[in-house]
């Protein structure tokens, strides 16, 4: 079901999905707690303690490559906690074809890099300071050609690849790497694939909808056997890709970007339509859609985003954070300027 429903879903021009024509995708993961069975343990695996004793529960590992833009899942992998993102990464690469693909510091790898690269994706990936390290090139805009190598192995090898290094601060802080194919610097500029890396973090925002919102918080799954943890990992997925794609419905029907349409809305009334109506027709369906979006036609009318800051308020007044009181003024949130990127170009060493 998934694999039929899945794939990218941003209509050409919407801001955040598509870079110089490609489009925009993340690849990231996240882990499920499944019940602690036997079966379950020996599948999936989890987290120990020091002594190597299991520590929580068994968890499943979900890898995804989600369009930025949209939040839509594009392809999964599930696999197991002993099993290791990059891994499930690959088995991804051929949905990513002419794809940009960003992906955080766990995953630059030779294997990885091939992959997607052979399957005509392009690849921009924060790497450590200890990868592709020593220039073999410095371009004109102070980035450089370097060889990233297979694990373990020092200096030029046959079975590297080579990559471009930017390098840049935010906010004068640590230097940031990251690792690109797009090797041309005044066809892709350092400056432009810098500030793109954010992106990355849409695909946390749709785990936040999966984990939080809608499997609900410090929840585990309901299966007892692998399998079928397998397949509730899958309907979640599914469920979220449906979600994503009445939320792109309505946002077109009322020309607004799908960041204006909130999530948790389009759950609650989901779950409302399904508890009311067991059995879906085409005719309820449209009865849906028409409700959906008069609900967010009406949040519209003023033209106006919606606040998105508020005052911190716990529900502990022992937290070390201060809370608002019953009848105290609210104020808004103190305003974050916004962050300075500056290149930090390579020197050349000799």
């Amino acid at each position: 079901m998934f694999r039929r429903l899945a794939g990218p879903v941003a209509p050409a021009g919407l801001d955040g999905a598509f870079y110089r024509g490609m489009r925009v995708a993340a690849v990231d993961g996240f882990v499920l707690d499944v019940p602690d069975t036997p079966v379950n343990r020996a599948a999936f695996g989890g987290p120990a303690d020091a002594r190597g004793q299991p520590a929580g529960f068994p968890q499943a590992r979900v890898v995804t490559l989600t369009e930025t833009g949209t939040h839509a899942s594009i392809d999964a992998s599930v696999g197991g906690f002993r099993g290791g993102e990059p891994e499930l990464a690959i088995a991804m690469a051929g949905s990513a074809a002419g794809m940009l693909v960003i992906m955080d510091r766990g995953f630059p790898g030779v294997a990885l890099w091939k992959a997607y690269t052979q399957a005509s994706a392009h690849l921009l990936i924060r790497a450590r300071s200890s990868v592709a390290a020593r220039p073999v090139q410095v371009l004109a805009d102070g980035t450089y050609l370097a060889r990233m190598n297979l694990a373990g192995q020092k200096g030029a090898h046959p079975g590297g690849v080579l990559v471009r290094v930017i390098e840049y601060r935010v906010d004068g802080g640590e230097v940031i790497r990251l690792l690109t194919d797009l090797t041309d610097p005044a066809a892709f500029p350092a400056g432009e694939l810098a500030a793109l890396y954010h992106e990355r973090w849409e695909s946390e925002s749709s785990f936040r909808q999966v984990k939080t919102f809608q499997r609900g918080p410090q929840e585990i799954l309901r299966s007892a056997d692998p399998e079928l943890v397998r397949q509730e990992a899958w309907a979640h997925l599914a469920v979220h890709h449906c979600l994503t794609r009445i939320i792109m419905r309505l946002a077109a029907r009322e020309r607004i970007d799908p960041d204006r349409i909130s999530f948790v809305k389009v759950l609650k009334h989901a779950r409302r339509s399904v508890i009311r109506q067991s059995a879906q027709t085409p005719v309820q369906i449209r009865q849906v859609m028409a409700m959906l979006a008069a609900k967010v036609r009406r949040k519209l009318d003023n033209g106006v985003r919606r606040l998105r800051e508020a005052d911190r308020r716990l529900k502990r007044p022992a937290s070390k954070y201060s809370f608002r009181k019953a009848g105290q003024v609210r104020r808004p949130t103190r305003r974050v300027a916004a962050k300075v990127l500056t290149l930090h170009p390579a020197l050349v060493r000799s």
